[in-house]
């Protein structure tokens, strides 16, 4: 990105031009802004960059993986993943798995302003790379901003450990109060 093309997502440009914002029709005719139009008229729609999941987001669960090749992830890695969430009496229809590398070029706040779930996974991704404002080990459920936050070896890394497994059972046995 350079500094010609440089986004800025409606809320920076809240903050930015909360009182100053000028709309200019003729040049005799200039007028403060002192409300902000709605969200949606600042944003620039570009269908390139939409908000991409797979899933009903029934239960407000967002599950964030990272998959270069993929649209969302490899089928071994979906396989794996709907057999974790049947063993948490969850479904497909239950969660949005959102791939970041086809996401919008935006993460923890943009995701969280998009999807506003009580509970986020990161598979393979920490929340320094989901640009979290908070740091936390894997394994470990953090409370944040009226979420529920874990962070986890990629897919792959958990299926062929059983040590690693067996963490992530803990952490969700806790997280949806499974006994």
């Amino acid at each position: 990105m350079t500094l010609n093309n440089i986004e800025l997502n409606s809320t920076l440009l809240r903050e930015m031009y909360r009182n100053s914002l000028v709309e200019v029709g003729d040049k005799t005719h200039r007028k403060v802004l002192t409300e902000l139009p709605p969200i949606e008229v600042i944003k620039k729609k570009d269908p390139e960059h939409e908000w991409k999941y797979l899933g009903e987001f029934k239960k407000n669960i967002l599950m964030i993986v990272r998959y270069p090749t993929v649209t969302y992830l490899p089928d071994e890695q979906l396989n794996f993943l709907t057999s974790i969430l049947a063993a948490c009496k969850l479904s497909l229809g239950d969660v949005a798995i959102v791939n970041i590398l086809n996401a919008p070029p935006a993460f923890y706040k943009d995701a969280m302003e998009k999807f506003r779930s009580t509970t986020t996974i990161l598979f393979g991704i920490t929340p320094q790379e989901f640009e979290m404002p908070v740091n936390f080990p894997e394994f470990q459920v953090q409370r944040f901003n009226n979420c529920t936050f874990l962070h986890t070896p990629g897919l792959e890394s958990l299926e062929a450990d059983k040590v690693l497994k067996s963490k992530l059972w803990v952490c969700l046995r806790r997280m949806f109060s499974l006994s």
